[in-house]
């Protein structure tokens, strides 16, 4: 309970917090100079994924974050519709130097709208635009440049375009910026998404597992090196990880569980081997350009997320709308030093709907066995009850040298 509250406050602090570029020190607090006030707005159409920049300043006293000097790299970003670019915008907002990794097939279309501009969504809380430092090609299907294939090379949507893999892309940053004091992961992408996983193929399983969860692995693999003691990586999941969203498909599920799973263990080795924190963001349905791409509605019929939406709307504990910018404050919470003492834990932003579908989930009608579908039955002495009440704590190869504390 005491590590859920302190992660709440953390993240909660983030929200409510006023920024001052003033301070260079990494997450540093300190007193407040200004306060602004908050004006909350029903969102009235469905034109943008982030509230006005007017409606992200919220006044708190006595804590700021400040993230000047520190470089943020965010891998996954191709729009400023999706979380990726929430994300982005609070870490701007609190002065960080915003890098950014596209996957290639929508580079040059990204970088044309970036210089178009994208009004409101790029406003930040003083009123100007989000600054991005630069654009670097990324596809995380690849590791290293023997993994990308010849059709892959030949490919118009790649073409003039090289070192676009994970460890290119991340030499090429250092080189550039010499350093990374914030790792996000805003990748997922399952080519047979829209199958069910009784008719996923092998090939298309595996896809969804090497786009969306191995390559989190991949990235902290090559990004890790260069980042300082204290910072900090995060990535995006989702409930399908836990629960069964049906349409969620092509193995999908089975990866956001993976991501799960890998940033415990991520958490301890890179925490052990570079001094930094890694968690994840279970982020609620949002209305993104990927998102609305999974199953497109035909003509006069909603799209697939559009339903996702309504029913989070009409379930969480929270009935409104849920926006990029509450993710981008928590994940700035995540990232700052309010919650230096987090890691290897996955915060849920999406209006409490995980709670209203765990309250479900292990409520029986039936006194017989015949009742349990989809469930796991542990026979191990109580075993989960003492693993589950520890989720956090670590397993230790050598337990001749470990005293237990509870």
């Amino acid at each position: 309970m005491a590590f859920v509250r302190a992660l709440v406050l953390a993240c909660a602090a983030a929200s409510c917090a006023a920024f001052n570029p003033a301070v260079s020190a990494f997450g540093r607090v300190g007193s407040l100079r200004k306060s602004v006030s908050y004006a909350p707005a029903a969102r009235t159409a469905p034109l943008s994924n982030h509230r006005a920049a007017s409606a992200s300043q919220i006044a708190m006293k006595g804590y700021e974050i400040d993230l000047t000097g520190k470089v943020a790299f965010i891998g996954g970003v191709g729009d400023a519709s999706g979380y990726g670019w929430g994300i982005a915008k609070q870490l701007a907002n609190a002065g960080a130097t915003i890098v950014i990794g596209t996957w290639p097939p929508v580079l040059t279309l990204f970088e044309r709208s970036i210089k178009k501009g994208f009004g409101e969504d790029s406003k930040l809380i003083d009123g100007s635009d989000m600054k991005i430092a630069k654009i670097y090609p990324l596809d995380a299907m690849f590791t290293d440049m023997s993994e990308v294939p010849q059709e892959i090379r030949e490919n118009k949507r790649y073409a003039g375009l090289d070192h676009y893999d994970i460890k290119s892309c991340a030499e090429a940053v250092k080189r550039d910026f010499g350093k990374v004091d914030i790792l996000v992961h805003s990748l997922a992408n399952g080519p047979e998404v829209t199958r069910p996983l009784l008719e996923t193929t092998r090939a298309g399983y595996l896809a969804a597992s090497s786009a969306s969860a191995y390559s989190m692995v991949a990235m902290l693999s090559a990004f890790g090196p260069m980042m300082p003691p204290g910072s900090s990586a995060v990535s995006l999941t989702y409930l399908a990880s836990e629960r069964v969203v049906p349409g969620y498909g092509g193995g999908m599920s089975s990866a956001k569980a993976q991501l799960e799973s890998d940033t415990k263990v991520l958490a301890w080795e890179a925490g052990r081997k570079y001094g930094i924190r890694v968690n994840t963001i279970s982020a609620g349905p949002l209305a993104s350009r990927a998102a609305i791409a999974i199953k497109k509605g035909a003509a006069g019929e909603r799209n697939y997320i559009d339903y996702c939406i309504d029913y989070n709307m009409a379930n969480a504990p929270l009935p409104k709308p849920l926006f990029a910018d509450d993710v981008g404050r928590a994940a700035l919470g995540l990232c700052s030093e309010l919650s230096g003492a987090v890691t290897g834990t996955c915060a849920y932003v999406d209006n409490g709907i995980h709670a209203h579908i765990h309250s479900h989930t292990h409520v029986h009608t039936r006194a017989h066995t015949q009742a349990l579908i989809g469930t796991c039955v542990y026979v191990d002495n109580s075993m989960y009850t003492h693993t589950h009440t520890n989720t956090h704590t670590h397993t230790f190869t050598n337990t001749r040298t470990h005293k237990h504390r509870p």
